[in-house]
């Protein structure tokens, strides 16, 4: 409904516009987004390494998920041999881990998440750079209307000599060759150059020694906090592994119990049957 008002109103505009420009004739053109973006070699590049990334994550919430799944499998299994608090403190880390894995997958493919962030980066300068050339091609060949095919304006027809999308393609790929030609100039000038004296490639090796520096530390404080996170996390397995130790001792106990009760009633009460037989002898 919302394409068919917006058709609408583009055919209204276009009649208005012929009547007042028909004495010289309205020229259109249109361009077709995804052809262009798909034949930009930077595009494809960074798409392929974006689709990396999302298969990365889409690996990560599935091991997050298998691992929620076996915690409950486990409680169910264990549950009987449980106390009422140590099944309480299993459903709040289950609780835990669920609420992280869902935090992980709303920020990575939420509305606001990773992945629709970095496509608008992705697309963003292509097409900033596409709507400078429109504009460029448009005043220079007295282009009245450029239409984007890819857009939600339906067309119904378009006849393909009015496509400009390889023209709109030439000059992205011109200015990006451009581009790296005079990065090879600037990269050529920079190897020339050996301005640096001692002091200032003292002055560099102490900055990148620094970073290191940096680096290493923080990797090390990354490492004691996994540490600390494992040595809780086995401190509450033990402290499990005890509980459950001594409430099966305590139910061994309670059966052995049970068992020397049982057998204490079924022995004979004494030799009462004998010592009268031997007094009537």
């Amino acid at each position: 409904m919302k394409t068919k008002k917006l058709l609408f109103l583009v055919l209204t505009f276009l009649c208005i516009t012929f009547t007042v420009t028909a004495q010289r004739g309205v020229r259109i053109g249109y361009i077709d987004m995804e052809y262009i973006l798909e034949n930009v070699p930077e595009y494809k590049e960074a798409a392929t390494q974006l689709e990396g990334k999302v298969q990365r994550w889409k690996q990560d919430i599935v091991k997050k998920t298998e691992e929620v799944d076996l915690m409950k499998l486990n409680l169910s299994n264990e549950r009987v041999l449980l106390t009422n608090e140590l099944i309480e403190e299993r459903e709040e880390e289950i609780k835990i881990k669920e609420d992280e894995m869902l935090k992980y997958q709303q920020d990575r493919f939420g509305p606001n998440g990773d992945l629709m962030i970095q496509r608008r980066q992705l697309v963003q300068p292509i097409q900033d750079q596409v709507f400078n050339i429109v504009q460029e091609i448009a005043e220079n060949k007295k282009y009245d209307f450029i239409f984007d095919k890819s857009a939600d304006v339906v067309m119904l027809f378009a006849a393909e000599r009015n496509d400009i999308s390889d023209v709109v393609l030439r000059s992205i790929n011109r200015a990006a060759k451009r581009k790296e030609v005079t990065t090879k100039r600037d990269k050529a000038a920079v190897e020339k150059r050996d301005d640096l004296s001692m002091e200032e490639d003292k002055e560099v090796t102490e900055r990148e020694k620094e970073a290191e520096q940096k680096k290493d530390d923080r990797t090390k404080m990354l490492e004691d906090r996994q540490k600390q996170r494992d040595s809780i996390r086995a401190a509450k397995k033990a402290e499990f592994e005890a509980r459950r130790a001594r409430l099966l001792e305590e139910r061994q106990r309670r059966k052995d119990s049970i068992l020397e009760v049982r057998n204490a009633n079924r022995a004979p009460t004494g030799d009462s049957s004998d010592g009268d037989d031997d007094g009537g002898n």
